[in-house]
């Protein structure tokens, strides 16, 4: 399975993936799914959010254990985050049927779509529509770098924008929802562990800062009678950097557009994302504020007009403790706990499903980067404890 996927999105140069929603390399992906389905004679669906579901076992019968994670990745992505959730979770369906295992729930692998947010800016945008947690409308208002719209890129990859919206029926089907994920830290390579389960994700948010300066020459224009909102943005991640490192939180600018984007033109636009993190809402906020009003104070000096606006949000998420502690039980009972700073479809879905995670060790730490890595034994291993999980949850 993971031979067969790795080609897929996979660019020359970089060596880092680029499966981005609603591409030729998302539909290769999808794929690749539907025909694991059908290789194993499960029943293979897409609901009405492009979300797809592979089922043993009777959909509409409820309380169902379901695994999976999401295909598609971040510019220049890792091989490993989301993907290897979904490939695991079928390896697991196959070491229970090794076993023997004969399961009185029914069981379920799905691939969540457009997880990153790589395309249109919002992550975790299938589960969030099932969800209910981004309707319709705005959904629509989604749009890429080209401009092209979520329904747009829906419809021209043979799915129906209209279908789209909140899946209540569906999520009241789920008894519990597990995902697997290659650990995007150190935490357990430090601890000697191979896997780990979630106790929490972190508060975390996109927020988009425009600076509005001047367009003008660059080489004819004295630098006293220039308002070049480079310089108000550069400072503003200094800022961020500045405001994290104090509060023992993350801030990262790590995306960038600029208007007229000429090497010898000042900008007349120099818009930011910031992406900031912290382990509780307090921090978080004081963080965001503290990075907004150092801007705010700098694009004064500069004569720049500046804007901000909270694209995403997602609040802190504790995972169902009687899910995990079971699931603790499950491998033995001595697994580590800990929390994470990145977003996934399980913490979308908590609000309204019980959700867990497990974590396979990432000996680099390294995460969205091609040198993202996860060992093949400590692999299987994660297939080993989900198989494990799946078994004590849907076989009891």
């Amino acid at each position: 399975m993971w031979n067969d996927l790795a080609p897929i999105g996979r660019h020359p140069d970089s060596g880092g993936y680029r499966r981005h929603a609603w591409t030729g390399a998302d539909a290769d992906c999808r794929a690749w799914f539907r025909d694991q389905a059908r290789a194993r004679g499960l029943t293979y669906e897409v609901d009405r959010n492009g979300n797809q579901w592979a089922w043993l076992g009777d959909p509409l019968a409820g309380d169902a254990v379901v695994t999976g994670s999401h295909l598609d990745s971040v510019p220049d992505g890792g091989a490993f985050d989301g993907p290897l959730g979904v490939v695991s979770s079928f390896a697991a369906l196959d070491e229970l049927r090794a076993r023997g295992a004969r399961p009185t729930r029914p069981l379920a692998v799905t691939n969540f779509g457009d997880e990153e947010g790589a395309r249109f800016g919002l992550a975790c945008v299938g589960s969030r529509l099932a969800a209910g947690q981004l309707t319709k409308e705005k959904a629509y208002e989604l749009r890429d770098g080209d401009g092209v719209s979520l329904p747009q890129a829906m419809e021209a990859a043979g799915y129906d924008p209209e279908a789209i919206g909140p899946d209540p029926e569906r999520l009241a089907r789920i008894g519990a929802f597990v995902e697997l994920h290659v650990e995007q830290g150190r935490a357990l390579d430090l601890s000697g562990d191979r896997v780990g389960i979630a106790s929490a994700i972190w508060p975390h948010g996109r927020w988009r800062f425009d600076f509005h300066g001047e367009a003008n020459h660059a080489g004819t224009t004295r630098l006293v009678d220039r308002r070049d909102p480079m310089l108000t943005y550069a400072e503003t991640v200094l800022a961020a950097r500045r405001e994290a490192a104090l509060a023992g939180a993350v801030a990262t600018f790590g995306k960038i557009a600029v208007e007229p984007n000429g090497v010898n033109a000042i900008p007349s636009l120099v818009r930011g994302w910031l992406d900031s993190r912290a382990a509780d809402q307090a921090t978080l906020d004081t963080v965001v504020t503290a990075v907004e009003k150092a801007a705010r104070e700098q694009a004064d000096r500069d004569g720049i007009d500046l804007a901000v606006v909270r694209e995403s949000f997602t609040p802190v998420v504790e995972f169902e403790h009687a899910l995990r502690d079971e699931i603790n039980r499950v491998l033995g009972g001595a697994v580590p706990v800990l929390g994470t700073g990145a977003g996934h479809d399980a913490g979308i879905l908590s609000a309204a499903v019980p959700t867990a995670m497990l974590f396979v060790r990432n000996p680099t730490g390294v995460s969205h980067s091609p040198r993202e890595f996860a060992a093949e034994d400590d692999c299987v291993a994660g297939v080993l404890a989900l198989a494990d999980v799946l078994e004590g949850l849907a076989c009891r």
